[in-house]
């Protein structure tokens, strides 16, 4: 097995600082994320609920200039 040099450091700085073998470390770290991986609930069902905007009273589709001088404001232009 390879280690990527980042883990590798931080595996090193761990052996010293705990005093375990560098194998007893390696099985520890495995085991803590292997079985954080397995205690992992997915995640619930992502819904999107929609909600009726509609237009402001006294406004419609059919004059768009107007929508936008009321959204954007007099200085649009």
């Amino acid at each position: 097995m390879t280690l990527d040099p980042d883990v590798g450091a931080k595996l090193k700085q761990e052996v010293r600082r705990s005093g375990k073998s560098f194998k007893q470390t390696v099985n520890e770290f495995l085991r803590l994320g292997l079985n954080a991986r397995t205690q992992m609930k997915p995640p619930g069902r992502f819904v999107v609920r929609p909600q009726p905007f509609g237009l402001p009273p006294g406004f419609s589709y059919d004059n768009v200039e107007e929508l936008l001088d009321h959204m954007d404001g007099p200085l649009r232009r």
